[in-house]
């Protein structure tokens, strides 16, 4: 006898957390059905109508029935007597009204939202090959749904021309050493390679300064911290071509970051990182805060590219927010968490912030809740007037949040790119385009349009390079082709 598996929503928009649920609730039992909520039923109006909601549940591997329903949970239950039901792990410590039902034959409730190591792109179905690879599909039904046209995006454009940008962060200098992989070595497991060139880019804050002055902002500034080294007079030479204006400070007691990566093909085998984590002495705090006190007259936007390697201790981005809050300019952050660890709730009310699910999962210390829970609760902490999580090839969840707890706004845009050559600055490129176009005042799904499309190009070419600006708009009037 089959084991079914019963799970109720709304999937207003199916994100990645949605499907994470439906994966884990489908390994709980044999057969999964699926009651999505009608729209007579739901109390809030959604943007996408029931049977296109429907239609995307349905899409998924590990959905074996899915459903239109205007019953209650009990009502569900009593008629299809599921061996249990699941639900996400925030509802845990909360009242279920679906117990009583469930008890009265032995079924049985369990909470769960999934792993969130997975990546969930993999279990929806396929039913056709892509013609290239960006695919536009889903970014315009996300466009239909928030009223962005052509003409609205090209109005966004035009508007950054007026921006002015300061950029603060670590400057990284990226090494790529592209190779052949020849075999396994016959001493021990490990895999030889011979080296045949060698790439170096600019990344980090720098990179993120260059997306914003090449995509049109009026100027940018970008500060930074360098050791005394070869990498630093790279960065120095490099920085010429970016037409950014730069303010550098000499750190003798850091080497300038420099990540080596080794490659083969399309594929990363060795990552050598040359970085120090301790904080930047005072008097360079007190000059950096000097500096940007001067430019803030003339700055329209501000963007912490926080790669957690010192350059911007907690008491200097107090400082900082406190000043830019004096002068009204908008606020965005970054601060990531890989190899270092960093935590993006210290960037206090922002008006965006960027972080990858690992980097949210850290900050809250939370390993359990779902997707949106777990936004809602990082904007409760950090006080953050925008969210979006990052999530790689997955694409973003968009988190509009509310102080009443109760009428929070989510979304999501796929990754467009489905074929990325280099994901490596993905999320700078993003940060980029979408603080951009909110420092011009676009809409904020607006901005995040933008940023999902900027991002689909930068991970079309291997290493950090400015995005096109041509390019990009190239790829805004395809999407709405």
């Amino acid at each position: 006898m089959k084991r079914i598996i019963l799970v109720q929503g709304n999937f207003d928009v199916l994100h990645p957390g949605h499907i994470r649920l439906l994966k884990f609730a489908k390994e709980c039992g044999d057969w999964l059905i699926v009651a999505v909520n009608s729209d007579a039923t739901m109390s809030v109006k959604s943007r996408v109508n029931e049977n296109y909601r429907l239609e995307l549940v349905k899409s998924l591997e590990c959905v074996d029935d899915a459903f239109l329903t205007t019953y209650s949970a009990s009502e569900l239950i009593e008629k299809h007597k599921p061996h249990a039901v699941v639900k996400g792990k925030e509802f845990e410590e909360r009242y279920n009204p679906e117990l009583t039902a469930l008890n009265s034959y032995g079924g049985k409730l369990i909470f769960g939202s999934g792993e969130f190591e997975a990546n969930a792109e993999q279990f929806v179905k396929r039913v056709e090959y892509l013609k290239n690879n960006f695919d536009y599909s889903e970014s315009q039904a996300y466009a239909q749904r928030h009223n962005i046209d052509l003409v609205s995006m090209n109005k966004c454009l035009d508007d950054v021309k007026h921006v002015r940008a300061t950029v603060i962060g670590e400057i990284i200098v990226d090494e790529y050493v592209q190779g052949t992989a020849v075999g396994l070595s016959q001493e021990d497991p490990t895999i030889v390679m011979t080296p045949n060139r060698t790439d170096t880019f600019l990344g980090g804050a720098a990179i993120t300064a260059a997306h914003i002055k090449s995509i049109g902002a009026k100027a940018v500034n970008l500060i930074s911290v360098l050791g005394n080294d070869e990498a630093a007079t790279f960065a120095k030479e490099k920085v010429k071509n970016y037409q950014v204006t730069p303010y550098f400070y000499l750190d003798d007691s850091r080497p300038t970051p420099l990540k080596t990566r080794y490659r083969a093909g399309s594929k990363t085998l060795l990552r050598v990182n040359e970085v120090r984590h301790h904080k930047i002495a005072k008097d360079i705090q007190d000059a950096i805060f000097e500096q940007v006190e001067a430019l803030l007259p003339n700055t329209d936007l501000l963007v912490f590219s926080d790669f957690n390697y010192g350059v911007l201790p907690t008491s200097l981005v107090q400082r900082l927010t406190t000043l830019c809050k004096q002068y009204d300019v908008k606020l965005v952050a970054d601060s990531q968490t890989s190899s270092q660890v960093g935590d993006i709730s210290r960037y206090f009310d922002m008006d965006l912030i960027t972080p990858t699910e690992k980097e949210v999962r850290v900050a809250l210390n939370n390993p359990d809740d779902g997707l949106v829970i777990l936004a809602q609760k990082l904007t409760e902490k950090s006080h953050s007037k925008n969210l979006v999580i990052t999530l790689a090839e997955e694409g973003v969840l968009i988190h509009k949040p509310s102080r009443d707890l109760k009428n929070w706004e989510n979304d999501r845009l796929p990754a467009i790119n489905k074929h990325a050559i280099d994901p490596a600055g993905a999320g700078d490129c993003f940060l980029a385009a979408s603080s951009l176009a909110l420092a011009a005042n676009a809409s904020p799904w607006h901005a995040y349009y933008l940023g999902s499309l900027a991002s689909a190009c930068q991970v079309s070419t291997t290493g950090n390079t400015p995005l096109s600006l041509s390019l990009l708009k190239q790829t805004v009037e395809e999407s709405f082709s």
